[in-house]
């Protein structure tokens, strides 16, 4: 019978340690890295010197020896100091990885005494490895570049290549519409936040590392004559790519309806995650032009954001 036997969980069954395996990939959706984007950082020494040193956290590591070998968790309690050994005269990378090495599947390791998840420093790989070698169970954590004749590793040796397993995000959608006639008549290209409805407070989560953002105000109103200045979107303090109004005499009844769009991809400054703040439309106007902007009843206001997780 090809159906694996028994199910989890069956009263009076034996569960096999596969068995819990595939639970776990089941559960992490096949996917493997990092927990949380702040999971098992490399870093280098206190004192720089002839290693590096690994932050707390844990992770989910897919089985490689074998297809249906299932996945494991492994978690790093504190920090974990890892050795490196110095170049020669010529310059090396190598790889860290926390890799598992079950003797169900490879080597002769016995679990009950010998250390089975281990932090292992792979030598000698390609500048460009990214990636732990074919058919090792693990998950890279960092890249090591080494000049020659060194025996201490610095951060700007450190190339972290850290991804989560199951990266969170979260999607939120703002509109509103005035019930009154807003109008902007700034001068100087000075930047202001404008119109008053156009702003909402988000809460940025505690795990986002980056958000992205996109600005809309649809049926603003070109009135009087002709309009040069800028539309964009700010994040709290974080402000987003402007994009250029550049309008000119509309003709007729001297007025038109314009479609403002602007969006960005924003790094979350650490001070930002777990707060609350303000996304706000801000707008400019050169000197020199006759034509203003309107918010009215007719104009709906549009703000998205999107966060997303990442290694911290």
């Amino acid at each position: 019978m090809t159906l694996a036997q028994a199910p989890l969980l069956v009263d009076g069954a034996s569960h096999s340690a596969q068995t819990f395996r595939m639970m776990i990939r089941d559960l992490s959706r096949g996917g493997e890295g990092i927990t949380e984007g702040a999971d098992l950082k490399v870093r280098p020494l206190p004192t720089p010197g002839p290693g590096v040193e690994v932050g707390n956290g844990s992770g989910v590591i897919r089985g490689r020896a074998n297809a249906w070998q299932g996945s494991y968790t492994a978690y790093n309690i504190g920090t974990a100091t890892v050795p490196v050994a110095p170049t020669g005269a010529t310059p090396r990378s190598d790889l860290l990885v926390l890799r598992v090495t079950d003797p169900e599947y490879e080597g002769g390791l016995d679990p009950a005494k010998d250390t089975i998840n281990t932090f292992e420093v792979i030598p000698n790989v390609s500048p460009a490895a990214t990636k732990v070698p074919d058919g090792v169970t693990g998950i890279a954590l960092a890249r090591l570049d080494l000049p020659a004749s060194t025996a201490t590793v610095t951060a700007a040796m450190i190339t972290d290549l850290r991804s989560v397993a199951n990266p969170r995000s979260e999607a939120h959608i703002f509109t509103a519409s005035p019930t009154s006639d807003d109008n902007y008549k700034g001068t100087g290209y000075k930047w202001a936040v404008w119109p008053r409805i156009a702003r909402w407070q988000v809460a940025v989560p505690h795990w986002a590392v980056r958000a992205r953002v996109k600005m809309t105000l649809a049926g603003i109103q070109l009135i009087g004559g002709t309009i040069y200045g800028g539309t964009a979107f700010q994040l709290g303090p974080v402000v987003g790519q402007s994009v250029v109004i550049d309008s000119a005499w509309p003709g007729g009844d001297y007025s038109e309806r314009l479609h403002l769009i602007s969006a960005d991809t924003l790094a979350i400054p650490e001070s930002l995650r777990g707060t609350p703040q303000w996304l706000e439309h801000r707008v400019a106007r050169a000197d020199g032009v006759n034509g203003y902007l309107q918010a009215d009843v007719a104009t709906t206001a549009i703000g998205e954001v999107a966060f997303e997780e990442g290694p911290m």
